[in-house]
């Protein structure tokens, strides 16, 4: 199986793979346990499913670079997402489903009338779980994730401290002086971004479990914001890279495969803390 791997390695795609996977579990478990601890997980499902429908725009425009418009869009929805879910009338979880739902329904209904492809079905699949297109990645793809992934990071790591008082305490944030509708609105916005990436590694319908899954595993076995966050993020990448190996070598689906290996370590994590007399809230 080594000797299999180290084959796989020669070839540039697979290690474009590898880097843009480590890059993108990263980056979607350092905000995955802010998402958790908020209550707002879902959010990286409704924008995953405005990204498919803005991929779906971008195919029908014949848009050389359909990155240039999906990520726009989707920064653009979360912004909406934050404002609307703030309204007394339309709470945030209505919100993420009527946009969920309906970019998802629009942008398939997109593809199947104005579509140019012979292999409709394979084109959806591929976007909604991500089976191919983190192989096909171009050297131009694989800069840009790596520039917006370290951006990410660097945001996240200077906004700690804010990030950490808003994630669990709103009202104090406020009184201490921080901003936290800026605050919010900054968080909303690097979401979209990861999910913009996310989407060539496990396509639109899975991305929720690179946010929610490292988080809750971490939970199982730390209590401190800052523990929680760092083992997260080494769970979340030893996940990506784990199913990205196995599905290279075992020719499964790239998505499914990281998932299935994020759900296998949740379940280790669970047992654990059993052992270990954790008790889990």
């Amino acid at each position: 199986m080594i000797e299999t791997i180290g084959t796989y390695l020669q070839f540039p795609f697979v290690r474009y793979a590898l880097i843009v996977g480590v890059l993108i579990a990263l980056c979607s478990s350092l905000l995955g346990v802010t998402l958790v601890l908020k209550r707002f997980s879902f959010i990286g499902d409704g924008l995953s499913h405005v990204a498919f429908g803005a991929i779906a725009i971008a195919s029908v425009l014949h848009l050389s670079d359909n990155m240039l418009f999906v990520m726009p869009v989707t920064v653009l929805c979360a912004v909406l997402l934050l404002k609307t879910g703030q309204n007394t009338r339309i709470k945030g979880d209505a919100a993420i489903a009527m946009i969920s739902v309906g970019a998802l329904a629009l942008g398939y209904l997109l593809m199947h009338l104005f579509s140019v492809s012979s292999n409709l079905s394979g084109d959806v699949c591929s976007t909604l779980f991500g089976s191919t297109s983190i192989l096909t990645l171009t050297r131009s793809e694989v800069w840009l994730c790596v520039v917006l992934s370290l951006a990410v990071v660097a945001i996240f790591i200077f906004f700690y401290h804010r990030i950490f008082a808003v994630t669990f305490d709103e009202n104090f944030a406020r009184a201490a002086g921080t901003r936290v509708e800026a605050c919010n609105l900054l968080i909303a916005v690097i979401v979209a971004v990861i999910i913009v990436l996310a989407m060539n590694l496990v396509g639109s319908l899975l991305i929720s479990a690179l946010i929610i899954f490292p988080a809750m595993s971490a939970m199982r076995l730390f209590r401190s914001f800052k523990s929680v966050t760092i083992f997260s993020a080494v769970l979340s990448v030893f996940c990506a890279l784990a199913g990205l190996l196995i599905s290279i070598v075992a020719g499964t689906p790239v998505g499914s495969t990281i998932v299935a290996a994020d759900i296998a370590a949740f379940l280790i994590c669970s047992v654990l803390a059993r052992l270990l007399g954790r008790s889990v809230s």
